[in-house]
């Protein structure tokens, strides 16, 4: 739960690049740029993960073995990458006097990368068309197109500006997303979220106590939500004060709003289903609940053991397939973050857009609606159940909660009262349902506005 942020947009230097190829010795940076087409080219064309690629333990092998400092522009250059995509697209398309052959896909990337640093990245924008055209020499596939890889980047550095100029008009979100974007909260709310996804999102605490006074002493803002949102700074969270001595956590702003939808938990028993990486577990614990905190995987698990370890505090830990948990008295509350599309993350998570798609959220809310099932029946006459999702999809959210209602008259919706949520009263929605959008809560004092996008819903069982 802990992280760092890095002020600014310059990622740091690139080592260089020691590999040996045929045809001279390499340039620097060509082995960082080199691995970062490649794996946009999983992300976009493979559907694969940016967080399991960039996974240092299990990542990718080409990615593992760079150093610290070629690890950190690739990870700059492929969030930024995922986050201006089509505007990137469009840029290049400017610069051709046709469109690529069919199937240069690694054409593409290879420009992509490199439109990236040019236009949005602190770095040397000779080298970024330097390094491009020596990709395209070093690629059997793209050897013939190395004169074509510098004419169109040096173009592109001449006409930096009119280009970004030109292409704000594009949507820097899939068509697909914004369409249902669009159907569901309008136009005008649809392109402030997606152009919300632009900016990196800020770091927010949540803290056992005395919010106000971290929030003082850590020169933050304190939110309706409760949560403390730090400036930007140099150097990781880990050496703030209060860190080692567990007093809070990075827990986004939004995800903090559904452990605190119980009300007052103390001595109470709840269960959270989908508990790691234990954010939530440590709000109800230290809010006074009993907490028993189940999750499936061994590794979800160790991470949340050793994060209430670091907070100084106690829950119950369950390794279990949540649908095979059956507590042996029935609960107070439970709490039911679920497995979702996650679209309400794209500021920390780029590439959800396009490693996701409508089959997936269809696919995922019918699961929702299996789990929240088993979770109402985990819970005692008149217990509580939040459910909660960080997609800003109604599919997965307002309706898998409408359908449940309307099949089983045992379970009454708990309106949420605008009144008790100064600040985020837009979030709330007539049947007191909670729907956060990464364009609320507007940037103020100089800090980075925005937070995820969150679903809650309270139901209580008759």
């Amino acid at each position: 739960m802990s992280q760092g942020r890095k002020n600014g947009k310059r990622p740091q230097q690139s080592a260089t690049d020691k590999t040996k190829h045929p045809g001279g010795a390499p340039k620097a940076g060509l082995e960082a740029r080199t691995t970062a087409a490649k794996l946009l080219a999983a992300v976009i064309d493979r559907k694969i993960s940016l967080d399991g690629i960039l996974d240092p333990a299990h990542g990718n092998p080409a990615y593992k073995q760079l150093s610290e400092p070629d690890r950190a522009l690739v990870r700059a250059i492929l969030v930024t990458a995922l986050r201006h995509l089509p505007r990137l697209e469009a840029a290049l398309a400017a610069m051709l006097d046709t469109p690529l052959p069919e199937g240069a896909r690694a054409l593409h990337h290879v420009l992509i990368v490199a439109a990236a640093q040019i236009l949005h990245l602190d770095v040397p924008e000779h080298a970024a068309v330097d390094v491009a055209v020596e990709q395209a020499n070093r690629d059997p596939r793209n050897r013939r197109f190395a004169k074509l890889v510098n004419a169109v980047l040096r173009r592109l550095v001449r006409e930096k500006q009119e280009v970004l100029d030109a292409t704000r008009s594009v949507s820097p979100v899939p068509g697909w997303f914004l369409e249902r974007l669009t159907a569901t909260y309008g136009a005008d709310a649809a392109r402030s979220i997606a152009e919300a996804q632009l900016t990196p999102p800020a770091i927010d605490l949540t803290v056992k106590s005395g919010a106000a006074n971290w929030a003082e002493q850590l020169n933050g803002r304190l939110l309706p939500t409760g949560s403390v949102r730090l400036p930007s700074f140099e150097g990781a969270v880990s050496s703030l004060p209060g860190f080692e001595e567990g007093e809070w956590w990075v827990q986004d702003a939004a995800a903090s709003i559904p452990a605190r939808l119980f009300g007052d938990v103390r001595g109470r028993h709840i269960a959270d289903l989908c508990a790691a990486p234990g954010g939530k577990t440590a709000q109800l614990v230290a809010a006074g609940a009993h907490v028993v905190a189940v999750e499936q995987s061994s590794n979800r698990i160790a991470r949340l053991k050793e994060n209430l370890a670091r907070l100084k505090l106690q829950a119950d830990l369950v390794q279990r397939d949540l649908f095979a948990f059956k507590p042996a008295e029935p609960l107070d509350g439970v709490l039911l973050d679920a497995p979702c599309s996650s679209t309400g993350t794209t500021r920390r998570h780029p590439d959800v857009l396009w490693t996701k798609g409508p089959a997936d959220i269809a696919k995922l809310a019918a699961l929702q609606a299996k789990m929240l099932r088993h979770a109402v029946s985990l819970v005692k006459p008149g217990g509580l159940i939040v459910f909660s999702n960080c997609s800003l999809d109604p599919l997965e959210g307002e309706q898998v909660v409408a359908e449940l209602l309307s099949q089983d008259p045992g379970l009454e919706r708990v309106p949420v009262s605008p009144s008790d949520w100064p600040g985020l009263e837009d979030a709330i929605s007539p049947l007191g349902e909670f729907r956060t959008t990464p364009a609320m809560l507007p940037a103020s004092d100089g800090m980075t506005g925005g937070l995820d996008g969150f679903f809650a819903s309270v139901l209580r069982r008759r």
